[in-house]
Order: structure tokens, then C-alpha cells, then sequence
């Protein structure tokens, strides 16, 4: 394998600041050819090579470097129109030359967060326009390149085409996972009584899901697109492993639907938490009150002043008084106890 990357020094010229950053991959089964371009007329000679060739352009701030790239490689206007204008939804459509797959990359930092992924796949090429962010989920189809691990540099360029889409829906994986584990740490929250911020923490995961979710289902009907009809830049072989990206797929949309029904269910044991400590308190306030009621009867009845009652001028009327209300009292406590009115869970 050779490696004829052009060395940089780190200070970019305004000439390489206004150009994206493109590279290049030019491969067969034995040799792979990396390296970078400053210029887009030096991918003019990749047209029409033999070998499997893979453009890698990162950053959309120079329109005019893009549609050089879309008239070389004789693009439609309108691909070239949806490859700059960068909010466009998974899908795919069928050209005479080419096959142009929208992707959506989720950022790992912010899921909601999304980047756009365009793949142009021609016969014996493949062509990627990113927005230029840092990082991305495609550092292992670069490895399996360079490595000549698989069997990525054996295969054709839609087997390339492939391995770019099952690594973006691959990506969502870790994510989704990231989604599960928080979900029981905020589920141990509302059952240990930390409740403080609890629903908006939840409100933000189901925000994210949802997000989520409005990014794989359009994969999902791209990829059923490129299984059900019968496109010709992709193999039959090739649609076999496109079918178990389709998979990939389908299982990501089942975790992220749990997963939103599970923060719905968090958010109804939240109000049910806060509805049972809410009875809580109002069961002690109630019975504290049902046992003053009687007590405040009695001293009502013995703080009133007529001149003829029996007990104002007994000598042991205020004992008695007192024995009445704490018996009173013990016998309420007593027949309360009895019910389990005062068992927690």
C-alpha cells in the first residue's frame, strides 16, 4: 500500500481555506493510492479510471469547487443543488449515470444533532460530500481500506457505497445505548425520592429520541427503496449486504421506540411519585387532625361557663379532663394502628 498524502505545515493559505478538504482513495485488490488534492481539477484523470475510486470531500463552503466536481463528473444540477443545500432527509434517487444516497450523520457530542452525508455512486466511483465537521463515523471504512481488511478492496464500488451506509446507520447504535443507560439512572432517581430536575431530564431524552427517530425512518425507506427495485450500479450481491444495513435499521427504530415509551412511563411514575408522597402527607395531616377534633370537643365542652355545671367546682375535674382527652386520644391512635393506617411501603 502507498501513501502519497501531501504533507501540510499547518498554516493554511486563503487559496486552501476557500477549497474544501478532498480525498482521495484510489484502490484495487492489491494496491491502494491515498491522497489529498488542493486543486479539483487534478480529479479530472479519476473520470474515467479503471481502478475503484473513492472522493472524499469534506467542507460545502465553496460552491464553485462543488460544481466543478458535479460537471466532471456529470451530475445533475439538481444533486449538486441538494448536496449544498444541507437539510435534506435520507433518500435515494436514480439517475441515468449515477446513484445519488442522502445519510444522516447523528454527532455523538449532541444527538440532535445531525450532519449530511451525500453519496454519489457511479460504475467504477464514489463520490461523498460532508459539511466539514470535526469527526465522523467513517474512520473504520478508511481503516478496512488502508488495511485491506474485509472484503471492501475486492468488491466494487457499490460494495464501497454500502460499507459508508452501514457505517452511518451503525453509528446510531452507541447513541442508542447512551439513550438506555440513562433512562434507568433517571429511573433509580424517581425511586430513590431525586426528583429534583428528574422531568426535564427526561424531557430532553424524549426530545432526543424523537430526533432520533425523525432521522432513522427516512434511512429506513432509503434502504427499502435500494433493496425493492432494481437499481444498476448495485449488484445482487451487494443488495444482500444492503439488506442487513435494512435490519440494522429496522432494530435501531425498535430500540428508539422503547425508549420513548419507556421516558412516557418514567414521566407517569413521576406524577404517580409525586401523587403518592402527596397522599402521604395528607394522611398525616388527617389523622393528626381526626385526633384534635374529639380533644377540641371535650375542652369546648369544659371551657364553657355555665354556672351549673357538675364538674366546674369538682376537685379532680381537670384530672379527669386530661384522662378523657389522652384517652381519647390512645383509643383513636389504637383503632388507627389496627386498620394499618400507619404501615409504609
Amino acid at each position: 500500500m502507498s501513501n502519497d498524502a501531501i504533507p501540510t505545515d499547518g498554516h493554511a493559505t486563503p487559496t486552501s481555506r476557500s477549497m474544501p478538504q478532498i480525498t482521495v482513495f484510489r484502490y484495487e485488490s492489491e494496491q491502494l493510492t491515498e491522497f489529498e488534492v488542493r486543486d479539483v481539477e487534478q480529479l479530472r484523470p479519476l473520470c474515467d479510471t479503471q481502478d475503484i475510486v473513492w472522493i472524499s470531500v469534506e467542507g460545502l463552503h465553496d460552491p464553485h469547487a462543488v460544481g466543478q466536481l458535479g460537471e466532471y463528473f456529470n451530475l445533475h444540477p439538481l444533486i449538486v443543488e441538494d448536496i449544498l443545500h444541507v437539510h435534506q432527509r435520507a433518500k435515494v434517487e436514480d439517475y441515468e449515470n449515477h446513484l445519488y444516497i442522502v445519510g444522516r450523520m447523528v454527532s455523538t457530542d449532541d444527538p440532535r444533532e445531525s450532519e449530511q452525508l451525500s453519496i454519489i455512486l457511479g460504475s467504477r466511483y464514489v463520490l461523498t460530500f460532508q459539511e466539514g465537521r470535526p469527526g465522523d463515523c467513517l474512520d473504520g471504512v478508511r481503516q478496512r481500506l488502508r488495511q485491506n481488511l474485509g472484503r471492501i478492496r475486492r468488491k466494487g464500488a457499490d460494495y464501497l457505497a454500502y460499507a459508508i451506509l452501514d457505517a452511518v446507520v451503525d453509528s446510531y447504535f452507541p447513541i442508542a445505548e447512551k439513550c438506555g443507560d440513562r433512562l434507568d439512572q433517571l429511573d433509580a432517581e424517581i425511586s430513590e425520592g431525586h426528583s429534583h430536575h428528574t422531568m426535564a431530564h427526561v424531557h430532553d431524552l424524549r426530545s432526543t429520541l424523537l430526533v432520533l427517530r425523525r432521522s432513522l425512518w427516512p434511512h429506513r425507506d432509503a434502504l427499502n427503496e435500494l433493496l425493492r427495485d432494481s437499481h444498476e450500479m448495485i449488484s445482487d450481491e451487494t443488495r444482500l449486504y444492503l439488506r442487513d444495513t435494512y435490519d440494522h435499521t429496522l432494530r435501531l427504530i425498535d430500540i428508539v421506540e422503547t425508549h420513548r415509551e419507556t421516558c412516557a412511563d418514567l414521566r407517569e411514575f413521576f406524577l404517580t411519585t409525586i401523587g403518592n408522597r402527596t397522599n402521604e402527607v395528607m394522611k398525616v395531616l388527617t389523622i393528626i387532625a381526626t385526633i384534635f377534633i374529639p380533644l377540641s370537643f371535650i375542652a369546648g365542652v369544659y371551657g364553657m361557663n355555665f354556672e351549673h355545671m357538675p364538674e366546674l367546682k369538682w376537685r379532680h375535674g381537670y384530672a379527669f379532663s386530661w384522662a378523657l382527652m389522652i384517652g381519647t386520644a390512645a383509643g383513636l391512635l389504637t383503632y388507627f394502628w389496627r386498620r394499618g393506617w400507619f404501615r409504609t411501603r
